[in-house]
């Protein structure tokens, strides 16, 4: 018989309704029975693509003697971690203080009835196994320290109150000059952290770290930091050859196992992908390397394929991930064995696949499988096979469309369907931005169908709301739902210019200020001001594996504030940064978000608007948007444009004009494109 899980929304969640576990979701049920019953918590946090979440559900979870003592001892709760990343950050944090040691999923924490943690761990297998007390072992322990040793876990949450109090950047109001040098100090760091032979930074496992590579790239545009540059180049290079990029469908997994990005750990994220997605077209404008335009379009042509709701009139939403598993294996759908592939490709298609993508070496997963990637570029691989290159390429994409095809034929991963305002939100900012670039104008149709998605489905009277599946629209939305959507909504009006989306990045600022802006220390806090109380409200800078909100949100407003002329975006910009203006100078790496913004206040916005008639505008639009220019926005605005903001209304004329701005001063208009290039 399902548990209470049945009625949810989140795929996670489901997976766990047949469980013998009594499972309630997070809410005031569970939570009023562990009161009334004075029972500890077993907080459970996980998500659908999660490899360990599926392991230890099927050691524990599914297993009638575990649920039985699960459910005896404990009021037992589920929570997806993608819908409730509010509890995923208190509690993984909480893990942190209590263990020493970094968290992860699953994460799995007891509560005392008011919520607060008394121990924390990940995964726990079964039984005793990797040097690690088995489950079974482990609850009954957790069970009797929670009947035994009240005082203990009285004083400890004390403690662990106080330690969140500490954590939180406090600015005080007061002004705060701000300088370039914690800038300085993280490009010094991510040069010293840089990987020189397999790009990334550290050892393994290896993850993308899109905003530090962002920050480089900016750097090299301001400065002519060529090393800079290299970090961020050779970067993307090893990951688009690599096996963390998928070679034959497109899409980047989460992260690599080892240094040389060959393994993946195989799910695949929306919001890995949308930055990425942006940061190729970035790093094209300004290598021109055939590679990064390759990959952007086989990710984007991915992600409509495999990742965006279709078939309906409001269908438009991007999907959240796909599982690592598939029939139980991780991995599964990816690999290959070389009967496998001699099988599908002719025999001239395999002497120039196999030594492309490593066939001709030994296997590289489980030392069975072979997992594709590049191991030698077109010139030396058609020098060593004699061939021109042109002909080997063709052989190679021959092979490619082979292998992708037999591998449609596969059971599939799990696909995790719910609609997230936040990572919708990156994909929609990287599919706008790399359309723009690379003149696609059904990767931008794609980003404005999935805006008007979450316009039409996930905004209620002024309001976001973070998760979609299933027609059930839910949950107050988070910090970075609004941030994250903020500056896509921008990043779409400098793609193709609609007075609507403008609109729409406003209304998202205004309720971004009143609802989550500390009005006495600045920045924002996680969760808005009527949001459900819980043990802790954070409010953080740092980047995690998504962007930091306060630092998308600082960064956004600002350029709401150019586009619209409203000083108020500007000055909760300004108060955000002085507020962590302190924690970017104390530790200046993993803040790479919130120093954009920095370095955007530090040297204004550019505003360029491109006024005229097609196709003379659309010939000025695409000469600028092959350039990179980060601390610009071009905004190209066509006769059919009405209710322009003041600083957006300039005269049309009937060829095309420029005006470049910095900040309320636009210099004389300009209606030669060779000399407006020249001065930019």
């Amino acid at each position: 018989m399902p548990n209470r899980l049945a009625g949810e929304t989140s795929p996670y969640l489901l997976q766990h309704k047949d469980n013998p576990v009594d499972w309630y979701p997070w809410g005031p049920e569970a939570l009023a029975r562990a009161k009334k019953e004075n029972k500890p918590i077993l907080l459970s946090i996980g998500y659908s693509a999660c490899h360990w979440c599926h392991v230890m559900a099927h050691e524990s979870f599914e297993d009638p003697g575990v649920a039985s003592a699960m459910n005896r001892m404990f009021v037992n709760i589920k929570v997806d971690r993608e819908e409730r990343p509010d509890l995923d950050q208190i509690y993984q944090l909480a893990h942190q203080m209590l263990s020493r040691r970094p968290g992860g999923w699953p994460l799995t924490v007891f509560l005392t009835p008011d919520q607060l943690p008394f121990f924390a761990g990940t995964y726990f297998p079964k039984v005793p196994r990797y040097g690690m007390t088995g489950f079974t072992e482990l609850i009954g322990n957790i069970a009797a320290i929670y009947r035994e040793r009240q005082a203990d876990i009285g004083r400890q949450n004390e403690a662990l109150l106080e330690a969140f109090g500490r954590i939180d950047p406090k600015g005080g109001g007061q002004r705060v000059a701000l300088a370039p040098t914690p800038i300085e100090d993280a490009l010094a760091a991510s040069k010293a952290n840089f990987d020189p032979v397999h790009g990334g930074f550290g050892g393994a496992p290896k993850f993308p770290h899109p905003a530090e590579l962002q920050l480089c790239l900016r750097r090299y545009a301001a400065t002519g930091d060529e090393a800079a540059l290299h970090v961020a180049v050779h970067t993307l290079e090893r990951m688009a050859l690599g096996g963390i990029y998928d070679q034959l469908g497109g899409g980047f997994s989460r992260y690599s196992v080892d240094a040389e990005w060959m393994i993946p750990h195989f799910e695949k994220m929306l919001y890995d992908n949308g930055p990425l997605l942006g940061l190729l077209a970035d790093a094209w404008t300004v290598t021109r390397e055939p590679l990064f335009e390759r990959v952007a379009a086989q990710t984007a042509e991915w992600v409509m394929r495999e990742m965006q709701e279709g078939g309906s009139d409001h269908s438009g939403g991007y999907y959240s991930s796909l599982d690592a598993d598939s029939e139980h294996e991780e991995g599964k759908f990816y690999v290959w064995t070389l009967e496998e592939i001699k099988a599908l490709l002719s025999p001239e298609e395999f002497n120039a696949a196999a030594p492309y993508w490593g066939f001709d070496g030994p296997p590289n997963f489980e030392s069975a499988h072979w997992h594709l990637h590049v191991t030698r570029n077109p010139v030396a691989l058609a020098q060593h096979l004699g061939m021109d290159v042109k002909h080997c390429m063709t052989l190679i994409e021959r092979s490619r469309s082979r292998l992708f095809a037999a591998r449609e034929h596969r059971v599939r991963p799990g696909r995790d369907e719910k609609i997230l305002t936040s990572w919708n939100a990156l994909m929609i900012g990287g599919m706008a931005r790399a359309g723009a670039v690379f003149c696609r104008s059904t990767w931008i149709e794609s980003a404005r169908r999935a805006i008007d998605f979450i316009r039409t489905t996930l905004w209620r009277d002024g309001r976001l709301l973070a998760t979609y599946k299933d027609g059930r629209a839910h949950l107050n939305a988070y910090l970075d739902d609004y941030a994250y959507l903020l500056a896509a909504a921008i990043e779409l009006v400098q793609a193709d210019y609609s007075s609507r989306t403008l609109e729409f990045a406003t209304q998202l600022a205004d309720a971004l200020v009143t609802h989550f802006e500390d009005r006495n220390e600045g920045g924002f806090y996680f969760t808005s001001h009527d949001h459900e109380n819980l043990i802790h409200r954070s409010k953080t800078g740092h980047d995690n594996a998504t962007p930091s909100g306060n630092g998308v949100a600082a960064f956004a407003l600002q350029r709401l504030s150019c586009l619209t002329g409203e000083l108020r975006y500007a000055q909760a910009a300004q108060r955000t940064l002085e507020c962590f203006y302190p924690a970017m100078c104390a530790q200046p790496a993993g803040h790479a978000s919130l120093l954009v913004a920095l370095e955007e206040s530090l040297t204004p916005t550019r505003t360029i608007i491109l006024r005229g008639a097609p196709p003379d505008l659309g010939r000025w639009q695409r000469a600028l948007a092959e350039r990179y220019l980060p601390s610009s926005m071009i905004v190209t605005i066509g006769p059919e444009a009405q209710l322009l903001p003041p600083v957006l209304a300039k005269p049309l004329a009937d060829r095309a004009q420029a005006w470049v701005c910095e900040g309320a001063m636009c210099r004389a208009p300009v209606s030669n494109l060779e000399n407006l290039l020249a001065t930019l």
